[in-house]
């Protein structure tokens, strides 16, 4: 039997399928971005191929198979949404629009506001009011909730978001309000503020809510058509689709609360990456993920990601729970452009899938990482996916030959420049989220993954005096691979706002408790293992933002442990901020819940044999400062315990690894690389500032 992870991204479509033994088949296509289940069908057809099955015997032998997809990310990113109607509390329909009365970047005077999601015009105001404390200050008035229903439908709306005031003490109002509009447009998708993001702070509920509406339609009409593809093509089981928090989740629960999974597809390298951590025994990793149009980034402090509430994507607000990973426009498939000023700049504009860089020979013109590296000699024209594709090498020449001209300079030097420029993005990227932490990036490893990473990793390592980066086998497909060693997972969040010591355990317990529940009615007829884990978010009195606290490990039935709980604030907050006020007042504004069915772990990659090979395949000509002949080793035949000194390129069917002088690679026993870098072997193999 399989289990199957797919992973969606801008340019290419990931699988990866493991049977019993633990042993892993890659698969790798070009996204279709104008339906992304036709390229997840060809990719499958693919790996059956490689599995030595037809497409129908190997769906028919699969399962559980999990999806992380970008149809909700894009739809939000591409403003391609839904048309929303949102119906509100009257008098509170601009609160989206209001935000915080905060730009993303206060000092620019010329910034123009986000424009939001549902303009002002489908905004409707309905006569009803609820006070903070739960009570009915107005009851929901009926006539005025059936003429903005009404006004919704000749507007035609696909999707309504219902965001009233304080509806997360109780949701009555909106319930009554979802069947009105049930009845009278029905098809319509419908989402409660109480049902997406139970939680104080309207404008982070009405904004969560908008995007959930904004991209539920599109995610709907997706996993439709996928799941029809499957079963016509001989798959009968549920299919998990990745979530933003880590976990994964059924179909309905997806399409219910589609913007969790707006991250869908970096989450499922962060899930990867916790099971890397396990395997290599490093807790501490920064993941290092690299595709075709994007770099994501995040920290692992004892194995275990950061979890955030807080994040503004495209614009719009989304307090869901997610994994606080930093994403930058820098892939294989970014553009490199020199501004009026002669300054050389790559990103965060993409070439994408379609037409690709110009090496794809798809009609694409515009320089691009991928073409830079061509020229360089890191990529082999005649090699590309294991040689299933050709890289037109005179396109590559070509378009970095434009970006020369512009810089005065010759196509090589222009080349290193792009390689370069894009390294120096990605290592800023890294402090961001290091240092924003107060983590000092040296005390990392680095963990590559991404078609993309393995000619960047090292370079990015030096930029930061990393000396140790971990490239997996299954690197470029990390992200596919790690969907498999996902659990299902529940978030639950309730609003309890009080001084923690006048709360008291008793009503903690008491919330803890029917959360716990609300959450295993969810799992269903779940029969596997169950983990709860209890978090809360607290504050000082006098801050207006509060950090969440993680609480698992303290005895909720012991006699001091509301005393446990703030020391467990105090602590958190001294770790984030450097220190604490013990003196201070302590603030519950939250109490969380994740309720985590653990499903069958997948096998880990079974140990290789001793049998294989050390020697390079070939010797091929890269440019290293100067041009070099660098040997070319088969990274899928190197024996464990091999070790190679740089420079040295590995190749793979879906990646390329490039270690420089001073660097040495140890294949583990999975068939791992294990990169060292030398104490003091910052800076980079490349021509200087001046030079470009």
């Amino acid at each position: 039997m399989f289990r199957v992870g797919i992973d969606v991204g801008g340019t290419f479509t990931d699988l990866v399928a493991v049977d019993q033994t633990g042993r892993v088949t890659l698969a790798k296509t070009a996204s279709t971005p104008a339906d992304q289940s036709i390229g997840v069908m060809e990719g499958l057809a693919l790996l059956a191929q490689s599995c030595g099955r037809d497409l129908a015997t190997f769906l028919g032998e699969t399962e559980r198979m999990v999806h992380g997809t970008t149809v909700a990310t894009n739809a939000l990113l591409e403003r391609k949404g839904a048309r929303v109607g949102m119906l509100t509390t009257e008098g509170h329909r601009d609160v989206i629009e209001m935000r915080e009365g905060l730009k993303d970047d206060r000092y620019n005077l010329r910034m123009p506001p986000p424009v939001p999601l549902v303009p002002r015009a489908r905004r409707l105001g309905v006569r009803e009011r609820l006070r903070w404390d739960g009570r009915v200050q107005v009851k929901l008035d009926r006539a005025s909730l059936d003429a903005a229903v009404r006004q919704l439908k000749q507007s035609a709306v696909e999707a309504v978001a219902v965001c009233y005031l304080h509806a997360y003490r109780d949701p009555r109002h909106e319930r009554a309000t979802r069947a009105a509009v049930a009845k009278a447009m029905p098809g319509a998708y419908v989402c409660l503020s109480s049902d997406v993001l139970a939680q104080i702070k309207e404008y982070e509920r009405f904004g969560t809510t908008v995007v959930n509406a904004y991209v539920g339609p599109a995610l709907s009409r997706y996993l439709s058509r996928l799941g029809e593809r499957l079963a016509s093509a001989g798959y009968r089981h549920d299919v998990l689709i990745m979530q933003s928090h880590g976990g994964v989740a059924p179909i309905g629960e997806s399409v219910r609360l589609a913007a969790g999974a707006v991250l869908s597809g970096p989450a499922g390298g962060i899930a990867g990456s916790r099971y890397c951590a396990t395997l290599i025994g490093e807790g501490n990793l920064i993941t290092f993920d690299m595709g075709g149009t994007s770099t994501d980034i995040a920290l692992l402090e004892r194995g275990e990601p950061h979890l955030s509430g807080e994040r503004m994507i495209a614009g719009s607000k989304l307090a869901l729970p997610s994994i606080d990973i930093h994403t930058l426009g820098a892939g294989g498939g970014s553009i490199a452009r020199v501004d009026e000023g002669g300054i050389l700049h790559v990103g965060p504009e993409s070439a994408g899938a379609d037409p690709g860089p110009a090496c794809y020979g798809r009609g694409g013109t515009s320089a691009t990482v991928t073409d830079a590296n061509v020229v360089l000699g890191l990529l082999d024209p005649d090699n590309f996916l294991g040689g299933r594709a050709r890289l037109d090498a005179d396109a590559a020449q070509r378009a970095v030959g434009e970006i020369a001209r512009r810089l005065g300079v010759d196509v090589v030097t222009a080349a290193a420049g792009i390689h370069r420029v894009v390294d120096t993005n990605m290592a800023e990227g890294i402090r961001l989220v290091s240092v924003r932490r107060g983590a000092d990036p040296r005390r990392f490893a680095l963990l590559s993954f991404g078609g993309a990473a393995g000619l960047h990793v090292t370079d990015v390592a030096r930029m930061l005096d990393i000396s140790r980066v971990v490239v997996p086998r299954v690197a470029s497909v990390l992200s596919a691979w790690g969907m498999l060693a996902t659990d299902l997972r529940y978030e639950l969040v309730r609003t309890h706002v009080g001084e923690v010591q006048k709360v008291g355990i008793e009503t903690l317990r008491r919330l803890f408790g029917e959360m716990e529940a609300e959450g295993r009615a969810r799992l269903g007829d779940f029969a596997g293992p169950v983990t709860v884990r209890h978090a809360a978010d607290m504050r000082y009195g006098e801050q207006i933002f509060e950090i969440t606290v993680p609480l698992d490990g303290v005895d909720l039935t012991a006699a001091d442990a509301i005393d446990q709980v703030v020391a467990r604030f105090h602590r958190r907050h001294e770790e984030l901020y450097t220190y604490s006020a013990p003196d201070q007042e302590v603030v519950l504004v939250n109490v969380r819940v994740a309720v985590v069915g653990e499903l069958p772990t997948v096998p880990s990659e079974p140990v290789r044999e001793a049998a294989g090979s050390a020697a390079p395949l070939r010797n091929r000509r890269v440019y290293l400062r100067e041009w070099t002949d660098v040997p070319v080793f088969d990274l899928d035949r190197l024996a464990p315990g091999a070790e190679v000194k740089g420079p040295a390129i590995f190749e793979s069917a879906t990646t390329t690894v490039l270690i420089r002088d001073s660097e040495r690679a140890a294949v583990t026993p999975h068939g791992w690389l294990d990169i060292r870098l030398s104490a003091g072997a910052g800076g980079w193999e490349g021509p200087s500032v001046d030079e470009i």
